[in-house]
């Protein structure tokens, strides 16, 4: 897959971000402007890759690890917070999270950013995957290309594999704990986020000692806003109980016609085999699986997902310079 970055990419590679590049860019919506945060890094004429992060209502943040490689690769990276994520506005208004409004804003800010077809390539992770795919199936005429990470093509279907393959799996006690401050809605309860990072999140959302999760999944998790992740997601990623549980696009994905990536991984919170199942599903789909990873196997499989992604951006580079005259 292109040179060999097993050399320099580290599993504890978390540099500080620069201070330059960054842009706010004012968003319009039912109830004002706002602004959103992004920021660019590196430069390139033909590969420029715009980030969404997860949650909702989570940050860039976690993502900064791509500052060390992808722009010496040849990428434009912009980084991105959402609106009512911790770089953006984040205004107190509930209707204003919704997948809709969500999507209207990443056109928004393409536009503001000058991204089209010739150039643009969007990766999704997690939430930002379903965000991506509703992008996609609005606004694909102004794709490069698309990189849907760590997400399902069906929040039921995702539910399904949470509810059988970890909420069962929980210790009884476990589990009536958790159901027991959920049903109180006791989410600062300390104990509710000890229980779920140790019998959870350790296990499928970053494969390793919470006292070893670097800086930037650190700071994405501690500026997650509950008034976005609560209302659109639910209390935790144990499953989706709240605006998107029932998301399904498993009958739409066919209609994406733009070279897709669809990015999974073993010890994933969503379902590996559905991940390479969507790549089936596209007309143009590729698949990525890291065998090491879990939720955010760009932290944990590092070398498999940043070698797997340029990978991927360069073969569609390569492809349209190809395809024309």
């Amino acid at each position: 897959m292109g040179e060999d970055f097993s050399s320099t990419l580290s599993m504890t590679t978390h540099p500080a971000p620069p201070a330059s590049g960054v842009r706010k860019i004012p968003v319009r919506t039912a109830q004002g402007t706002f602004d959103v945060w992004t920021r660019r890094s590196g430069a390139s004429p033909n590969i420029k890759l715009l980030l969404l992060h997860g949650g909702p209502g989570c940050t860039h943040e976690y993502f900064e690890v791509f500052d060390s490689f992808l722009p010496q690769a040849g990428v434009e990276l912009y980084f991105y917070d959402q609106l009512g994520s911790h770089h953006s506005s984040q205004p107190d208004h509930a209707d204003l999270w919704e997948v809709e409004r969500f999507v209207d804003e990443v056109e928004q800010v393409r536009q503001a950013l000058a991204l089209d077809g010739s150039n643009f390539f969007l990766l999704g992770h997690s939430w930002g995957g379903i965000l991506a795919i509703e992008y996609a199936l609005r606004h694909q005429q102004y794709l490069k290309g698309l990189i849907i990470s760590n997400m399902v093509w069906s929040v039921p279907e995702y539910n399904r594999y949470a509810e059988e393959n970890f909420l069962r799996q929980l210790p009884a006690g476990v589990l009536a704990e958790l159901q027991a401050i959920e049903a109180a809605e006791d989410y600062d309860n300390p104990r509710y986020m000890e229980l779920l990072i140790s019998h959870h999140y350790e296990h499928h959302v970053l494969r390793r000692p919470y006292a070893q999760w670097p800086d930037s999944v650190l700071r994405a998790f501690e500026h997650l806003n509950p008034k976005v992740y609560i209302p659109m997601q639910g209390p935790s990623e144990l499953g989706a109980r709240g605006k998107l549980a029932q998301w399904d696009r498993r009958a739409d994905l066919s209609r994406i016609q733009v070279p897709t990536l669809t990015i999974g991984a073993a010890h994933d919170t969503m379902d590996p085999q559905q991940m390479a199942a969507m790549a089936k599903a596209l007309p143009l789909g590729s698949h990525l699986h890291c065998p090491n990873g879990s939720h955010m196997a760009m932290v944990d499989d590092q070398v498999v997902y940043i070698q797997g992604l340029i990978d991927f951006l360069r073969r569609v580079d390569a492809q349209t310079i190809r395809q024309e005259p």
